[in-house]
């Protein structure tokens, strides 16, 4: 179980939350978070390398010289690996990285990773309706009167993107927005600190505990 204080807007504690998700046993939570966490890595890359071998070069169709008396080495074409311009020996060729993870052991890989930042966690209630309109400025005063420092990195998990929370909180250098339902392990352990808004922990709870 996950307990963590409420805070308001203006930072003052107002009430408590708490949280109860399956986590997988202390022996092999590591393991299971560190499988899910190369997954997600993996699958990013985009695997659109590509080098040109010899027979792809453009040019070389002709020996550029005879193949005897000339007192050099022999040659059959220009575009050989062992010339400038020609071919790459076992270059990168476009391919596929992705790497597959059982669902229920990625949501329980997802769970384990978010409650071991308990301690790095900070719950705020729903504050899109403080925001009448799109500023940096707040959003930045609202973090620090939360008890953050500017200068880590935040990741805060609403429960829905509002146009305006999120035009606020896009400009910040080192603050990841994202919404309940799109938590993902890199996210989660990258960040320095966690804030989640009520209802977000809420939607976590249903979504995640299944």
């Amino acid at each position: 179980m996950v307990e963590c204080v409420v805070k308001n807007w203006q930072g003052e504690a107002v009430g408590q939350a708490t949280l109860e998700l399956r986590v997988a046993k202390e022996t092999s939570a590591s393991h299971v978070v560190h499988r899910a966490l190369i997954k997600q890595l993996t699958n990013a890359r985009q695997g659109t390398a590509n080098t040109k071998t010899r027979a792809e070069v453009r040019g070389g169709g002709r020996k550029p010289w005879r193949q005897k008396g000339t007192g050099r080495a022999r040659a059959g074409s220009i575009r050989s690996p062992l010339w400038r311009g020609g071919g790459v020996t076992f270059g990168p060729k476009p391919r596929t990285y992705n790497l597959k993870m059982n669902r229920k052991e990625e949501l329980l890989a997802l769970r384990t990773a978010f409650a071991s930042r308990a301690d790095d966690m900070v719950v705020v209630e729903d504050f899109a309706e403080q925001i009448s309109q799109p500023k940096t400025k707040e959003m930045t005063a609202a973090i620090a009167r939360w008890g953050i420092d500017p200068g880590t990195k935040v990741l805060l998990i609403v429960a829905e993107e509002t146009e305006n929370v999120y035009l606020s909180a896009r400009n910040i250098a080192k603050l990841t927005l994202i919404s309940a339902d799109e938590l993902n392990v890199y996210d989660i352990l990258n960040a320095d600190t966690i804030v989640a808004t009520s209802s977000a922990l809420n939607m976590i709870q249903e979504v995640y505990s299944a």
